[in-house]
């Protein structure tokens, strides 16, 4: 996992290696608030190595006021420390580098870098497709070996993603790779790419090396705001539907109760009597058929027999 020590021992090189772990973006757009006191730790999920940033100073370099980014890298299962100290200045526009000193635990060499034009470390503002480009010369100083080089760090924005992290989720994260190309004394030559995500108002979240080790954060000084809950159909639990109350029933309505006929009541008063027979009488010799009660076509004595014959009691 460990990078091998030349490479590590040149790793930033300059401005490289910083660049990548510590992208300084956008002030409009808060990808790295770049305040005094702000830290983020980073950590890979076999935790084999802890990546620790923070803001320091303001402190004088070279007569220019400046704020220090100090990355420190400890290898967890050696106790290696590296740190390395980037001066900065934060303009309208860009970060801007004012110089570097990185120490190697390993070789107990130094790496240093100054600007005395200073490089934009990092534009104020990102789209996707961004590119710009990090020029240094460095002295490299082992105590046994001293060599002049120089690197050129060519940086891109190359998307913007989501991210799961110990600490939390992040949308919208931009995502930044920087190739470096570092020679020196006519026999060294080295060439890595890194990967650096920062999130809005969060700054670095994920941290991927030469070698591929993703480091992603676990703690940080900066508010995170919580995960909004996934409000998809599957699920959402739709409520109940409220109660409803028992209708009072309501009383039964009255039938109209027609009387059943009576068999020979021609008036159709429910009784059979002296007015059925006057109703059949006034009708004798005719073919009514209301008062024709025997039905053999005619109104006649028979009818008024018939009548006689069922008046009600």
């Amino acid at each position: 996992m460990k990078i091998e020590v030349l490479l590590r021992w040149l790793k930033p090189v300059l401005v490289l290696s910083f660049a990548c772990s510590f992208t300084f973006t956008a002030a409009a757009q808060n990808y790295y608030p770049a305040e005094v006191g702000n830290f983020w730790v980073l950590e890979d999920a076999d935790a084999e190595e802890r990546r620790t940033y923070s803001l320091e100073g303001p402190e004088t370099v070279n007569g220019t006021e400046v704020i220090t980014l100090k990355i420190e890298t400890k290898e967890l299962s050696t106790g290696d420390l590296d740190t390395d100290k980037y001066f900065l200045t934060v303009g309208n526009e860009a970060i801007k580098l004012h110089g570097t000193v990185l120490e190697e635990a390993i070789i107990k060499g130094t790496v240093t870098a100054d600007f005395p034009t200073p490089a934009t470390f990092f534009p104020l503002h990102l789209e996707l497709g961004d590119k710009w480009q990090i020029v240094a010369d460095a002295e490299v100083d082992a105590g046994f070996l001293k060599v002049s080089g120089k690197s050129i760090t060519d940086l891109e924005v190359v998307g913007f993603e989501d991210l799961e992290t110990p600490a939390g989720t992040f949308h919208n994260c931009a995502k930044v790779e920087l190739a470096l190309k570092f020679s020196a004394g006519g026999f060294i030559n080295l060439e890595s790419t890194t990967y650096q995500w920062l999130a809005p108002d969060i700054g670095p979240v994920q941290y991927q090396n030469s070698d591929k080790l993703i480091s992603r954060l676990t703690s940080t000084n900066l508010p995170i705001a919580p995960e909004e809950p996934d409000t998809t159909e599957e699920d959402v639990t739709p409520e109940p539907p409220p109660e409803e109350e028992d209708p009072i029933p309501e009383p039964p309505a009255e039938e109209e109760t027609t009387p059943e006929p009576v068999p020979y009541d021609v008036t159709g008063d429910g009784v059979v009597n002296i007015l059925d027979l006057t109703f059949v009488a006034a009708r004798f010799g005719e073919t009514d058929s209301e008062a024709d009660v025997t039905g053999d076509g005619i109104v006649n004595i028979l009818d008024l027999v018939r009548i006689a014959q069922n008046f009600s009691s």
